[in-house]
């Protein structure tokens, strides 16, 4: 426990940011959440127009283990805020016009499909997945809850006999025996989710595969937001204070180099410590130049995970052909790739993600509609305009009206799109990307922008710009590093 009542002020209240507020009021400190918007969440809040609701944010639940571990940190069950329900099958992939593979809820079946599209092709994936068993027990049990201090975090008995994975990459893993181009984009989608191309992704990450196929995906009865609710929930009841519509305009020095509190709407607010999960190239600009630990030219030379071109669409009917969550994978994956990681621009031809959540849970769209998220990965800084906005809406619409085989424009009640500059503007989002700095060798774990300030004393970073890295679980993972940072350093 704290010695004496220390007060913190934390900026942002995305996952991050709430997991850390749990941890660090527990142990006693004093915290209070400043939230520049007027709902908490961060990038997880929720969008709610006649009857139809959407998580703006995360729509996938994955790696259950992980949240449980979080709540159980404080004698709590996910099951006591909100109801999962593991989806079957887990999610359909689209290669063209009624051409797709379903993904069943259990591994056994996986493989089942597996041999059916690729004969044999269930062994060498036995295999992949024992590889990856492995390996989640080694990254998720141990080395993503280290704190990015010192290279020697990764050196272990079982790191190092794994070596090799470190400078091979899931591609190569993947097509190593697996021919099937369906089946490999199958393989190669979970990386994604760590933000680069899979050429790029050392494969020790394959531990994403076994989240995928062996722990499942899932849905939170309500949507992600209950999990922002819950999680909200569990702050409060540990004393924590919450304050919305207080976007933070300067950090404030007690000295010429320890932070001494936040300044919002002209208001110093004391604070004996500064923990930000907001983004952290913009929390920087609040301090002066010198003390700024990353420049301008650093952060233009990171490799970005994607931003996104969202929309959030009612539809008067319910739709045919479609799981809650669809992946259409009908154009080349590595074409639309290098619009986002090599020559930033819009993509011709690009894949896209939809989540029709009414599907499994009522509580989305009034009866008989459907509400539809729709997802295309960006290059982050791209041009942003409401032209280009209308022009992939119905580039979408009508692929998906193809490839499933059924007439949806005239069933659109309405929609609203969410993009670079929205992602700017309401986040503070460096050039508005979506899930912070993709998880590539060179911003690996130590490589990542640090935890602790190295110019300013008691100030301190989270979220998915540090370790571990973007998504969801991580993020509550960054929350409980960065608090076990903090209470080490009391």
């Amino acid at each position: 426990m704290i010695k004496q009542n220390k007060s913190i002020a934390i900026i942002g209240s995305g996952f991050s940011s709430l997991s850390a507020a749990s941890y660090l009021a527990k142990a006693g400190y004093e915290v209070t959440v400043y939230e520049k918007n007027a709902t908490l969440g961060g990038r997880a809040r929720q969008y709610v127009k006649d009857g139809f609701t959407f998580d703006i944010g995360p729509t996938w639940y994955w790696m259950p283990d992980v949240f449980e571990k979080f709540f159980a940190d404080f004698g709590k069950k996910p099951s006591d805020y909100y109801q999962l329900e593991k989806l079957s099958p887990a999610y359909e992939v689209y290669f063209g016009k009624g051409d797709s593979i379903v993904i069943p809820d259990n591994f056994k079946e996986i493989c089942e499909v597996f041999e059916t599209v690729e004969p044999g092709s269930s062994k060498p994936l036995m295999k992949f997945m024992n590889s990856a068993r492995d390996n989640y027990e080694i990254a998720v049990n141990k080395m993503v809850y280290k704190p990015g201090v010192s290279p020697l975090e990764l050196v272990s008995s079982e790191t190092v006999v794994r070596v090799n994975q470190f400078f091979s990459t899931i591609r190569k893993q993947v097509r190593k025996k697996i021919r099937n181009h369906k089946l490999i984009k199958i393989l190669e989608f979970p990386v994604l989710f760590l933000g680069a191309k899979p050429s790029n992704t050392p494969s020790f990450y394959n531990f994403m595969n076994y989240a995928d196929f062996e722990l499942g995906t899932w849905h939170p009865k309500g949507g992600m937001y209950e999990v922002v609710k819950a999680m909200v929930a569990l702050a409060k009841s540990q004393g924590v204070n919450f304050v919305t519509n207080a976007a933070v305009e300067e950090l404030v020095l007690s000295d010429k180099a320890t932070v001494g509190g936040v300044k919002i709407n002209g208001k110093h607010i004391e604070a004996d410590l500064v923990l930000s999960g907001a983004d952290y190239h913009h929390t920087e600009t609040l301090l002066p130049n010198k003390l700024r630990q990353y420049s301008e030219k650093y952060w233009s030379n990171r490799t970005f995970a994607p931003s996104s071109l969202l929309f959030y669409v009612g539809f008067d009917k319910k739709l045919k052909n479609v799981k809650h969550h669809t992946l259409f994978f009908d154009t080349d994956f590595d074409t639309h790739a290098k619009t986002i990681y090599d020559v930033p621009s819009w993509p011709k031809e690009p894949l896209f993600y939809a989540s029709f959540p009414s599907i499994t849970d009522a509580s989305f769209a009034p009866d008989g509609k459907e509400a539809g998220t729709f997802l295309i990965p960006l290059a982050p800084g791209i041009e942003d305009t409401p032209e280009l906005r209308e022009h992939y809406f119905k580039l979408i619409m009508k692929r998906l009206e193809d490839l499933t085989e059924q007439e949806v424009m005239s069933s659109v009640i309405f929609k609203e799109s969410f993009c670079v500059n929205d992602f700017v503007r309401d986040y503070n989002s460096y050039k508005g990307n979506a899930y912070g700095l993709a998880n590539i060798l060179t911003q690996t774990a130590f490589l990542r922008p640090k935890l602790k300030s190295k110019k300013v004393e008691n100030l301190y970073f989270t979220g998915q710009l540090t370790v571990p890295g973007p998504g969801v679980p991580p993020s509550l993972i960054s929350g409980k590093v960065v608090s076990d940072l903090i209470l080490k350093n009391a």
